[in-house]
């Protein structure tokens, strides 16, 4: 068995490169409105045209015209420390079991962002890691498998409040006229104080390419607690327009219930957009309050920055995309492309030395396992995230 070997490949190459940080995803500016390449949808319909219907796009190798500067891990990442309202720390303020609920639904809803059509971030290379601190909040990812793409997630705060705990895996596929992608495995939320622990699923991203090309989350996601035997369930809808025009898009609605023996008890009725307000109605009394801003969640984001530069890892996410991304930046396709083909050599490389060796990569931060149906699960192998070299300023 060997760990980790991004550290050990990289060496070289990242002892002198520095880390690349880019904004976040938000409702407004970032990098939404420096991303706008001219005949974008002609390009990425080329893209497909000898892709088959129902193919499974996780191992499609993207151009550097076509990435974000940043890899999936670093988005996943910014949906948990990346927010304008710490929307995280409400779940275990909570008076009660229902209180809590609603706090981690509203926190749900926070890490859903706006995608940028025709662009995708970079697919992580087994054992890169990203670990960033915002506040109390320590976040660490890492990529524990390749194919599939698994990516695991451990988040602690200081007053051992709130913990997070992901295993995610995205399946994209290619339906002609769209690509849907589904992120399976689990999104945990425990809150250790009160001895709960949520389930919370993760939207679908559908890109559409024809008639009109568009990119949203749509499908359910389903939230529950085992403990209160308390569950909420949310639609993310797909926009209903004709050739871009009209339809309700980023609509979101749902309900929250009580389960108990075989029966649903509607407590509390959700309704509105992502990207807006969400409002809760109390089925009981009808009163309605705002459950979830989207202007003060992730209106403007604030974009993080290294804060002690020899406390990266060479398996960073900025460290070991950082010539890429610089090369994006500045526009130089060539050079990203030739930067890119280098980071993912290198990860070809390693996996080609330890088949013949005969040995078995194993993860560094997280123990992982795959049951009989596929499903990944992870487990953190430490109780607590350290403080990160990488940190979001206070606004």
């Amino acid at each position: 068995m060997v760990e980790s070997e991004v550290d050990a490949s990289a060496g070289a190459a990242a002892a002198t490169a520095t880390a690349v940080l880019t904004a976040p995803l938000s409702l407004e500016g970032g990098l939404a409105a420096e991303l706008r390449p001219a005949n974008l949808v002609q390009r990425v319909l080329s893209l497909f045209r000898n892709v088959r219907p129902g193919a499974d796009l996780s191992q499609f190798q993207l151009p550097a015209t076509f990435n974000l500067p940043k890899s999936q891990l670093q988005l996943y990442g910014e949906g948990v420390y990346c927010a304008g309202e710490d929307y995280l720390s409400r779940c275990a303020r909570g008076k009660d079991s229902l209180e809590r609920l609603m706090a981690v639904v509203a926190w749900s809803i926070s890490t859903t962002r706006p995608p940028i059509f025709g662009f995708a971030p970079y697919n992580p290379v087994l054992g890169e890691t990203h670990h960033v601190s915002t506040g109390s909040l320590h976040v660490l990812l890492e990529q524990v498998s390749h194919h599939p793409p698994v990516s695991a997630l451990h988040a602690t705060d200081d007053g051992r409040n709130v913990e997070l705990v992901w295993c995610q895996n995205p399946v994209p596929k290619f339906h002609g006229t769209s690509i849907e992608a589904t992120v399976n495995g689990k999104r945990q939320v425990k809150l250790p104080k009160f001895n709960e622990t949520y389930e919370v699923d993760c939207p679908n991203l559908l890109i559409r390419l024809l008639p009109a090309p568009s990119v949203e989350w749509s499908g359910t996601v389903r939230i529950a607690c085992k403990e209160s035997g308390l569950e909420a369930e949310l639609s993310y809808h797909r926009s209903r327009s004709f050739l871009g025009i009209g339809g309700d898009a980023r609509c979101v609605n749902g309900k929250v219930f009580r389960s108990s023996s075989g029966s649903q008890e509607t407590v509390c009725e959700i309704d509105g957009h992502w990207d807006r307000t969400v409002s809760l109605k109390d089925v009981r009394s009808g009163e309605v309050s705002v459950l979830y801003d989207a202007k003060r969640a992730i209106g403007i984001l604030i974009t993080p920055e290294v804060k002690d530069e020899e406390g990266l890892s060479s398996s960073e996410s900025a460290v070991v995309w950082s010539e890429v991304s610089k090369a994006i930046l500045a526009k130089d396709w060539e050079k990203a492309s030739e930067a890119k083909r280098q980071v993912e050599g290198r990860a070809r490389k390693l996996d080609k030395e330890r088949n013949e060796r005969g040995e078995v990569w194993m993860p560094k931060h997280f123990s992982l396992s795959q049951d009989k149906n596929g499903n990944w699960e992870c487990w953190p192998l430490e109780k607590s995230v350290r403080p990160a070299p990488i940190i979001v300023p206070s606004s």
